[in-house]
């Protein structure tokens, strides 16, 4: 299966698609943090070039509802209205199996409801973030080790982690990444 991960600069979902046998290439306008089939650049330069299938990450910082105190600022800039374009022209590429992952977001009152809320606990992580999945042509994805149990054992500084990170440079790189479980479930189940 030849597999685009748009807006990825992490390797994480494009090479766990790679180490099932997919031709899997990651695309974003950073380089990538691992070595692998990387595409530097706008992922509409290559978006038309017969991809199967293609899981987005596109950027949520104008829309994400954990920033909607920026919201007003966002939108009289045009912010807010570029997001969700890009978004829309995501969804609406020639492709016939999409994936569009981001948070809890505007995505869902501008152009359509999530058809599906994962937890990286369902997943074998012991952290809560809701991520939202919009699909086109693919199931819902299944759970593959539900640790939620476990992980309200923890204090919850410790399973929400990424919530309480302090600013810092690399904040939004430790909050954007894809956790490893998510991603085998993706290039497992969307390719069977």
């Amino acid at each position: 299966m030849k597999v685009l991960v748009a807006c990825e600069y992490s390797g994480t979902v494009r090479d766990a698609f790679a180490k099932l046998g997919h031709d899997a290439t990651s695309c974003d306008l950073l380089p990538s943090d691992a070595g692998g089939s990387h595409y530097q650049g706008d992922v509409f330069d290559i978006i038309d070039q017969g991809w199967d299938l293609m899981i987005a990450h596109p950027p949520c910082t104008d829309l994400a509802v954990s920033g909607a105190k920026w919201f007003a600022e966002k939108r009289a800039d045009g912010r807010q209205q570029r997001a969700l374009g890009f978004v829309s022209r995501l969804l609406d590429a020639p492709i016939p199996k999409i994936a569009l992952e981001n948070p809890i977001s505007i995505i869902s009152s501008h152009i359509r409801k999530p058809d599906q809320i994962i937890q990286p606990w369902m997943f074998g992580h012991l952290e809560t973030k809701a991520t939202c999945l919009w699909l086109k042509g693919l199931p819902k994805l299944t759970e593959t080790n539900n640790v939620k149990e476990a992980m309200m054992k923890l204090p919850k500084k410790e399973y929400m982690r990424l919530h309480y990170l302090p600013p810092s440079k690399d904040r939004w790189k430790i909050r954007s990444k894809t956790f490893q479980g998510i991603a085998d479930a993706m290039a497992k189940q969307w390719t069977e």
